[in-house]
């Protein structure tokens, strides 16, 4: 583990002498939308239903408004706080190129958050703004999401899914979802539809050709299939595509040979590795078999070194 040991209080938990933790670069290295930097450099998030309060002090990481059974359940996962980060680093080490963005990112990990949350939220990303996508998001939540109060202050979660199929396709479009509020309501219809059905506990044999077309919209089946398979899989949601689907495996479903490629993956892999005219589908090849099964890991160290330094090509 990344922490000397954990100390825990009422209403707070201290990961001590934590190492490869900087918040600051965990949450502005473009895999979340829902964590906003206070004036004090803390930054507040929704998660899980949850509001916490993550700072640093020293070489400890303060997890406020949380306990130890929330801690064990959710937020050990959530921020991969099993995986020894530094041996990650050993095994790059060989790359004097990656390990400058190492260096650079060297606080980074990556979340394990909600399938579906991420899912609508990297559909909404789509040639979009990172302001923009946490404004949809944001007012996505409060429309149809739970009210959460924190230290004077309401929050609101991502909705649920039973909650989100309330929305009409002209509601979700008052989102600022533009184009793709067409493609945000499908999904969700067809992942609710799909969950209705598995409740009902149907043999295969028994259901219709149109209840088996359903099934590939399970999330918990897409997300245990092979890293391959699951980037087909998610490509079957409209507004889906290979970096879409990359984030969504990587981010939710710890899927980590994924190998989003944005236009800041593509100057790093121009400024490092490529000539600025390969194809984003031939970085994400090149990505993924230069890194293998960490593919994931070096895109996020380039994703925010390339974006901090504003690199240009």
């Amino acid at each position: 583990m990344d922490f000397k040991n954990v100390e825990y209080y009422d209403d707070k938990v201290v990961l001590k002498e934590a190492k490869s933790f900087n918040i600051k670069q965990v949450f502005e290295c473009g895999q979340c939308f829902r964590w906003i930097r206070q004036e004090s450099g803390t930054y507040i998030g929704v998660a899980h239903e949850r509001v916490i309060e993550l700072e640093e002090s020293g070489e400890d990481i303060i997890i406020h408004n949380t306990n130890k059974d929330d801690f064990d359940n959710i937020w050990l996962e959530y921020f991969d706080l099993e995986r020894d980060y530094s041996a990650i680093k050993d095994k790059f080490a060989g790359d004097p190129l990656l390990e400058k963005a190492v260096d650079f990112g060297y606080g980074i990990r990556i979340l394990k958050q909600d399938p579906f949350e991420i899912l609508i939220s990297f559909i909404i990303s789509a040639r979009n703004s990172i302001p923009v996508i946490s404004k949809t998001i944001n007012k996505i939540s409060e429309k149809w999401g739970s009210a959460i109060e924190y230290k004077g202050n309401t929050y609101y979660a991502f909705p649920t899914i039973e909650q989100f199929s309330k929305a009409s396709l002209e509601e979700i479009n008052t989102t600022g979802a533009s184009f793709r509020s067409k493609y945000i309501f499908d999904t969700v219809a067809k992942v609710k539809a799909c969950n209705e059905l598995l409740s009902e506990n149907k043999d295969i044999a028994s259901m219709s050709e149109e209840e088996k077309e359903l099934l590939q919209y399970d999330l918990n089946m897409i997300s245990n299939l092979s890293d391959d398979d699951c980037h087909i899989a998610l490509q079957k949601f409209k507004g889906v595509g290979a970096k879409v689907a990359d984030c969504v495996m990587l981010f939710s479903m710890k899927k980590y040979s994924a190998f989003p490629v944005d236009v800041w993956v593509k100057r790093a892999m121009a400024h490092f590795y490529l000539a600025p005219d390969v194809s984003l589908n031939k970085i994400r090849i090149f990505g993924r078999e230069k890194f293998g099964d960490l593919s994931g890991f070096a895109q996020q160290y380039f994703f925010y070194y390339a974006r901090e330094n504003n690199i240009k090509v």
